[in-house]
């Protein structure tokens, strides 16, 4: 049987290459809550974790912005 931990961290690097720092919060945090998430059906079913684990983006664009007079 496979380590319910190592298969959601597998999907989460998938998502988010490159983001080493990212991997290991979350790692922290998987296997702190993952014996709740399994004793607890309907927070798995929720997908609780995978919402947890969305990490927070900034985008940033400029609009150049040009009067009437030029």
């Amino acid at each position: 049987m496979s380590n319910p931990v190592d298969e959601f961290m597998a999907r989460i690097i998938a998502k988010n290459p490159g983001e080493v720092e990212f991997h290991q919060a979350v790692r922290e945090v998987t296997e702190s809550l993952m014996p709740f998430i399994l004793e607890n059906p309907k927070y798995r079913s929720a997908k609780i974790l995978e919402r947890m684990a969305e990490p927070e983006r900034v985008i940033l664009f400029r609009v150049p912005w040009v009067d009437d007079k030029g």
